[in-house]
Parts: structure tokens; sequence; C-alpha cells
């Protein structure tokens, strides 16, 4: 079995591996292209991001700088805003769904490290060959969700549909859909109803209207 095949598998893997390493040198130096293009250079941008990514949905827009580690597990849905400084460490796959918006300096994290420390030195493969081992754990956000500034999305974590997480969190379990989490660890505060419509605040719509 190949170190990618592992990977995939939620098996521990050797994140060096030739095969492995390549990729993300392709990819790392196609987030050092996306960053250094200016921002109203859009066919070049999309172009990067298609050469980088699984694949990214109509009228999605980064705002860069952006970090991928391979590019190529993580999927962005239509109609997704990412502000500055996002970084996803897609180990495994990452999905975000359609008309989400992330805030700036987001992280989404999949790489799971042995907590035992001689085991992060060293571990034997197979073959009894010393190496670095890591697994990962898939991360999805769910459509219409909106993810703070300074979120960390961990390992294995499932974020529903509709849901608001709050600034500076840290979500290290699953959030279900509709409901508004925060802190570190992110908990569900409550759900999101129809008394949080900006109906609700006529002093903030200013003439606009729901």
């Amino acid at each position: 079995m190949t170190a990618d095949q592992r990977r995939e598998q939620g098996l521990l893997f050797a994140p060096g591996d030739p095969e492995l390493a390549a990729i993300k040198l392709r990819t790392h130096c196609l987030n050092q292209d996306y960053n250094a293009c200016r921002e109203d250079e859009k066919e070049k941008r999309d172009e990067i991001l298609g050469r980088m990514m699984r694949s990214i949905g109509k009228a999605s827009f980064l705002q860069g700088p952006i970090t991928f580690h391979y590019g190529i597990h993580t999927t962005i849905g239509e109609h997704v805003f990412i502000n500055f400084n996002f970084t996803c460490q897609d180990d495994a796959e990452v999905v975000i769904e359609d008309n989400c918006s992330l805030g700036p300096n987001v992280t989404i994290v999949t790489p799971v490290h042995p907590m035992v420390a001689s085991e992060r030195r060293v571990m034997k493969d197979e073959n009894g060959k010393d190496g670095h081992f890591c697994y990962a754990k898939p991360v999805h956000i769910g459509s219409d969700c909106w993810i703070g500034a300074n979120v960390v999305i961990c390992p294995g974590v499932t974020i529903g549909a509709g849901c608001v997480i709050g600034a500076g969190s840290v979500v290290v379990h699953d959030i279900p859909c509709g409901t508004f989490a925060a802190g570190n660890p992110c908990r569900v505060i409550r759900e999101i109803t129809e008394a949080d419509s900006m109906m609700n605040h006529p002093e903030r719509l200013g003439g606009y209207s729901v």
C-alpha cells in the first residue's frame, strides 16, 4: 500500500514520502504564485486555483494570501468568500460547501500526530523501517456557514449547514446545523432563529430590506 493510499484510508502514513512531498512542493509553489498576483489579476488567479485544488465553484473568491498544503484534497463550492490569510492543511479531504463566508486568519487542519513524544520521534513501518508518521481526518463545512475571524477547525470536524462560528473559536467537535457556536473549545451557544433576523434591527437597516 502506498503512503497516499494509507493517507486516504486514515491510516498512519509518512508525510515525507517522495510522492507526497512532490505534491506539497508543487502546491506550495502555486501558493506563492497566487499570493504574488495582484487582486485584479482574476484570470491568472483562477488558473492557479484550477491547477492547485480538486475543484472550486463559480463566483468563489479567495482574498489571499492563501496557504494550502496539498490543495488537491480540497473542494470549495459556489459563491464562497474566504478572507485574508487562509490556511488549509488538507492532508485529508476538506469540503467547503456553497455560500460560505470565512473571516480573516481561518485555519483548517486535518493531520493528527501521535500524543506520545517517543512515537513522534520515530515509529516503524510494516518493514521495520524507522520513520515519522501521522494520520489525517477530513473536515466538512456545510452550506451557508459564517466562520468568524481567527477560527481554528480541527481534524475530523463537521460543521452543519447554516452555522455561525464565533471569532477566535477552536472547533474540536461537530457542530449541528443552524446553530451559533463559539469558544475554546467551541460549543453550541444556541440555535439561530427568526429572532436573529435583521428585520428585528431596523436601526441597522438604513432603508435596506430583508
